[in-house]
């Protein structure tokens, strides 16, 4: 039996659907997000004495729900009410979200200098010392991590498994920095599998 040769038209519409399927495949595949690495590193102004720890937030949000230990149970940190001293957290949260980037509180005193602001989606912290060990502590962490974090259906409960897998989803960023006369300390999450 002989087979028809094929027409232009259709070894056309065979060829861009052959282009179609590898590009959806190409897409797919390049579009896994990155494994991100949560890392911690402290060094105390001795070369001989540091800690570098690089974890990667899957295995970070798949060993949490393991510990069941203290307050902490299944990626869920319970918080007494009396801890929280009558303040709602979620309501100040909804306020914070809903408003313009500004700084809301600032507080200069003797000993320290204190800014809590909102900039680009995330809280930001910053505390510095004035007095003694001068030291300087910043804190930034986007809004839809402590979304996350408060995401449970208690009031008295965070979901540190949420936060992390947030985290995971908002990019490169530097978390925590803490910087001293003898101690420097910085948590960031980025793809990187080392800290280097």
């Amino acid at each position: 039996m002989r087979h028809k040769p094929y027409s232009i038209a259709a070894i056309f519409l065979l060829a861009v659907a052959a282009l179609i399927c590898t590009g959806l495949a190409a897409s797919r595949a390049s579009a896994a997000p990155p494994e991100r690495y949560i890392h911690v590193r402290v060094n105390n102004g001795n070369p001989s004495e540091s800690v570098n720890v690089n974890v990667p937030l899957s295995i970070a949000e798949t060993i949490l729900p393991a510990v069941n230990r203290g307050p902490l149970h299944n990626g869920i940190v319970s918080v007494p009410a009396h801890q929280l001293n009558g303040v709602d957290v979620r309501a100040i949260l909804d306020a914070l979200r809903a408003a313009p980037d500004n700084n809301f509180v600032t507080v200069k005193s003797k000993s320290q200098n204190v800014r809590v602001a909102k900039s680009n989606g995330n809280i930001v912290v910053h505390v510095s010392s004035t007095e003694g060990n001068r030291q300087n502590v910043d804190v930034s962490v986007p809004l839809k991590v402590v979304d996350a974090l408060f995401s449970t259906a208690h009031q008295d409960q965070v979901d540190v498994a949420a936060a992390l897998r947030a985290l995971a989803q908002s990019g490169d960023s530097l978390l925590v920095t803490v910087q001293s006369a003898s101690q420097q300390v910085r948590v960031w999450v980025d793809s990187n599998a080392s800290s280097n």
